[in-house]
């Protein structure tokens, strides 16, 4: 058991490390290309990973044991996401650094509460309603940009874009649990029907080109590691640890060490109010864990 649990740290750790450098290569991959394209060649590589995946653990035949109830299902979240949460991500990105959008992306567990109780039936209690407080006012702090007293929001649009996706996302995590196929099956239909809905839109709306080499390492990386494998990581820590709280708990190490990257890689320098903001919506979250804990 121990080994075991040894195993999940490593996974859980990696993973965290993973995706705190994803907001990172979100930036210098909009250097090459724009939004549309970023979805449509990152969403192609997280789909050929899941099919290599499938073939090694032997899963392949499985991906096609479906209904038409789940063609349906995977139409509607493929639509949240991948499609409409990375659209409205990666423009939110385009427009604000990358140490603005990547914590009000992070806002997802705090709004997921909100959207549980018209959506799960569950009753909006106090604690949580201190929790969303706490999470907004941490919304608007990380959104001055280090100009916390001017009361003014820089990039508005940008901002309700980041933190609009964090909404899309909780949706769609809401759709999601109420799927009950096993979650390869449910990655791989839902990525390709996102797929299908950003070819679309870039047809429509875009030029389909292929970018520079610079820009297809970057595109491939933004698939490999914040679409494909590093979910697999994660949930293989949860698989062979013995209390999920261990490991879930290693995930609020990503906005924060994610800050590292952004500056020695992408050179921002870090505003106190990303830091004080950062650590308002951690602690809405953390509020809301505590309801969790004490409900079970």
């Amino acid at each position: 058991m121990k080994t075991n649990q040894k195993k999940a740290y490593i996974f859980a750790i990696s993973a965290v490390l993973l995706w705190s450098t994803v907001a990172v290569s979100f930036k210098i991959a909009l250097r090459y290309v724009d939004f549309l394209h970023l979805l449509l060649f990152a969403s192609f590589t997280a789909l050929i990973i899941y099919l290599i995946i499938a073939l090694i653990d032997k899963t392949f035949k499985q991906l096609f044991k479906i209904t038409k109830k789940d063609i349906l299902t995977s139409a509607l979240i493929g639509f949240l996401n991948p499609f409409l949460y990375y659209v409205v991500l990666f423009k939110a990105y385009s427009l604000l650094p990358a140490q603005i959008a990547q914590p009000l992306n992070y806002l997802w567990p705090v709004v997921l509460v909100l959207l549980s109780a018209p959506l799960l039936g569950e009753k909006l209690k106090l604690i949580s309603v201190v929790s969303l407080l706490v999470g907004f006012v941490g919304v608007y702090v990380i959104s001055t940009q280090g100009d916390l007293f001017g009361f003014k929001v820089n990039e508005p649009l940008g901002v309700l874009l980041a933190a609009g996706s964090s909404v899309i996302w909780a949706l769609s995590w809401i759709f999601n649990q109420k799927d009950k196929r096993n979650e390869q099956t449910k990655l791989f239909w839902n990525f390709l029907f996102g797929f299908f809905y950003i070819f679309i839109s870039v047809v429509l709306f875009s030029e389909l080109k292929l970018p520079e080499i610079k820009g297809i390492v970057a595109v491939i990386y933004v698939g490999f590691f914040e679409m494909g494998i590093t979910f697999f990581l994660w949930m293989k820590a949860l698989h062979l640890t013995e209390r999920n709280d261990n490991i879930s708990n290693l995930i609020f190490l990503s906005p924060f060490s994610a800050l590292i990257f952004i500056h020695f890689i992408l050179k921002e320098e870090i505003y106190y109010t990303t830091l004080i903001g950062l650590v308002l919506i951690v602690a809405g979250i953390f509020i809301q864990r505590i309801r969790f804990k004490s409900k079970k």
